[in-house]
């Protein structure tokens, strides 16, 4: 029977014939009505269908059909519609037996403004419009390298637009020759502009074309006995043929590549996504599934290509290690106008391949040996805790004020052995007497876990509380309110002259409390969230000290309330720059009137 693979109560052949031959997207379901899978078809009806034959591609697809109970289809009016309603669902519901590359948005770029003197910069997220963008890049490393290139070569600002509208006097970098100093008129906007177009030709992958330009220019200021300016084109020069010397497996092509290597070993999938931009190797990066498990190369592969060439550029050239049909109709779906996809064929094309998959296989190596260390500090936490089993999920609090001032709570969160960021979360403390971290305490813990209690939220399996009795004493109370008290607690008491390795674990049932030891690798997992959770306490302590700090010097003064503060700040860059600037200055901001202008200029002295 077709349906004997699906899941009890289904009626597979039932189900097909109402399914139509349009494009579209279908949703695997499952108990509970949970998605199982997330796909997209040309034909629903005959992608669909493929599912419920008596034999399976493999396993995972197997164990999938066995567990769907309902499918449901949404028919679009095109495949790029299908393409992204798939992706957007495959990253909303984040479905078990969808391969998943979690990290493919933080690729970065570099910037070039829009401003009447651009402003070059290293970038992530969304795009600006006016602003042009080169990238992606594979590590932010290759990009600050490019930007240093681009600075010591065209000497183009990277100052913030409020920097750079309030200089009165040039800059560290103008004075190192790394910044042409636009802001205070030491280079006019057409010769900047000029500077500005070789630098966005050296990012178009142009880079032979920008030498013969500098060096005509170079001749021609030599002709006219502008020795100066002949010698700056010459480093210019140099400094240029230096980066292409440099460069490691250079095609010697204006060119860019893609070279993508999926690489299985001992059971875990790697893609390793190496760039080449204008004929320079970039570097590479890999990538691991998640979310299925089992998956090939192949369908690895596939994945991949279908959720990052979503949302980045695709260059001229794809390179595989792989099958090339599959991935030329996933581009073909992409793209109106595909790129050649293609295995390597010449020495530069097969050595760039060898690079990708050497390094695939070395980050699969380093990713088993992490796993492993990992597993071994969460038995080891186990053990010295005496808990029934190795903790999953870890949160970790720390209190952070200066006497009292602006007090910030952190909650970091280690997930399977691994620092979680998007769960870290920050408090803002009220309403306590200045000092009090245990009522610090309770109101975060409160505010945390009282919403767990509700049903709202992931309830951990392991609290950490960085302070001593007192601290843990104030959390156990809250955690018997709200009825988590069975949640494991321990906290943190920092040693004899806060030395690392001597910390003393504090336990709320009253029992004594244990010294685990600097050579533990329980404590040294303990110590890694702790410090995580103390350093993102006091950089949100900062941030609200400084807030507070800026908005109480200019609300002292008469006649300055939150909008005139608000235009103060903007104007000149924050209250460092409000205090360095004249009367003059403040008297061209929008409703501060010469009086004023002169209040402000002596309350800042």
């Amino acid at each position: 029977m077709a349906d004997s693979q699906s899941g009890q109560g289904f009626d597979a052949k039932a189900f097909l014939r109402t399914v139509p031959e349009e494009p579209g997207v279908y949703r695997m379901i499952g108990v509970d009505d949970k998605v199982l899978y997330v796909g997209k078809a040309k034909n629903l009806k005959r992608r669909v269908s493929n599912y419920f034959q008596r034999t399976q591609p493999s396993p995972r697809i197997a164990m999938m059909v066995a567990q769907i109970v309902r499918v449901d289809v949404t028919p679009t009016r095109s495949e790029a519609e299908a393409l992204i309603l798939e992706n957007n669902l495959i990253k909303s519901l984040a479905p078990r037996y969808n391969i998943l590359f979690r990290d493919d948005k933080t690729y970065p770029y570099i910037e070039i403004s829009g401003d009447a003197f651009p402003r070059l910069a290293y970038h992530r997220g969304a795009f600006a419009k006016g602003a042009r963008y080169f990238g992606p890049f594979p590590n932010a490393y290759a990009v600050r390298e490019s930007i240093h290139l681009l600075q010591k070569t065209f000497q183009l600002r990277t100052c913030e637009n409020t920097v750079f509208q309030n200089r009165s006097r040039p800059c560290l970098l103008n004075q190192i020759k790394r910044c042409s100093g636009p802001c205070v008129d030491l280079i006019d906007a057409d010769s900047y502009a000029a500077d500005v177009k070789l630098a966005t030709r050296f990012l178009d992958g142009q880079a032979s074309e920008v030498i013969d330009d500098l060096t005509t220019r170079m001749q021609a200021a030599a002709d006219r006995l502008a020795f100066e300016e002949a010698a700056a084109c010459r480093d210019q020069v140099r400094v240029l043929q230096a980066v292409l010397h440099r460069q490691f497996v250079d095609s010697r092509k204006d060119e860019d590549v893609d070279i993508l290597a999926a690489v299985e070993q001992d059971g875990t999938v790697c893609i390793n996504i190496a760039m080449v931009r204008g004929g320079r190797h970039l570097g590479d990066r890999p990538q691991f599934p998640s979310g299925a498990a089992v998956a090939g190369a192949q369908d690895a592969l596939l994945a991949f290509v279908e959720q990052h060439y979503a949302e980045h550029p695709i260059p001229a050239r794809i390179l595989l290690n792989q099958a090339l049909d599959p991935i030329r109709e996933a581009f073909a779906e992409l793209s109106e106008r595909p790129p050649g996809v293609l295995a390597p064929r010449y020495a530069a094309e097969k050595a760039w391949m060898e690079m990708a998959e050497k390094n695939a296989g070395l980050a699969i190596q380093a990713r088993a040996r992490d796993t492993g260390r990992i597993a071994q500090r969460l038995e080891a936490l186990r053990d010295a805790l005496d808990l029934l089993e190795a903790p999953q999920r870890i949160e970790c609090f720390d209190i952070s004020h200066t006497m009292g001032e602006a007090t910030v709570a952190s909650c970091v969160v280690c997930e399977s052995g691994a620092m979680k960021r998007a769960d870290y979360r920050r408090y803002n403390i009220s309403g306590i007497t200045p000092g009090d971290d245990f009522a610090a305490m309770r109101q975060v813990l409160e505010r945390r876990y009282g919403k767990i209690a509700a049903g709202e939220g992931q309830c951990p399996d392991l609290i950490l509380i960085d302070g001593g009795k007192g601290q843990v004493s104030a959390a156990a109370a809250i955690l018997a309110e709200v009825g988590l008290e069975q949640v494991a607690m321990v906290g943190v008491a920092k040693g004899e002259g806060r030395k690392a390795g001597l910390e003393t674990l504090i336990f709320p049932d009253g029992r004594e409390g244990l010294a685990l030891g600097g050579a533990s690798a329980a404590l040294h997992l303990i110590i890694e969230i702790r410090d995580e959770a103390h350093r993102f306490a006091i950089t949100g302590h900062r941030a609200q000290r400084g807030k507070a700090r800026i908005g109480s010097r200019l609300d002292d003064i008469p006649g300055v309330g939150p909008a005139r503060r608000r235009n103060l700040l903007a104007a000149f860059g924050g209250l460092d720059g409000v205090r360095n600037a004249t009367v003059e200055d403040l008297c061209r901001v929008e409703g501060v009137s010469r009086k004023l202008a002169e209040d402000i200029h002596a309350a800042l002295r």
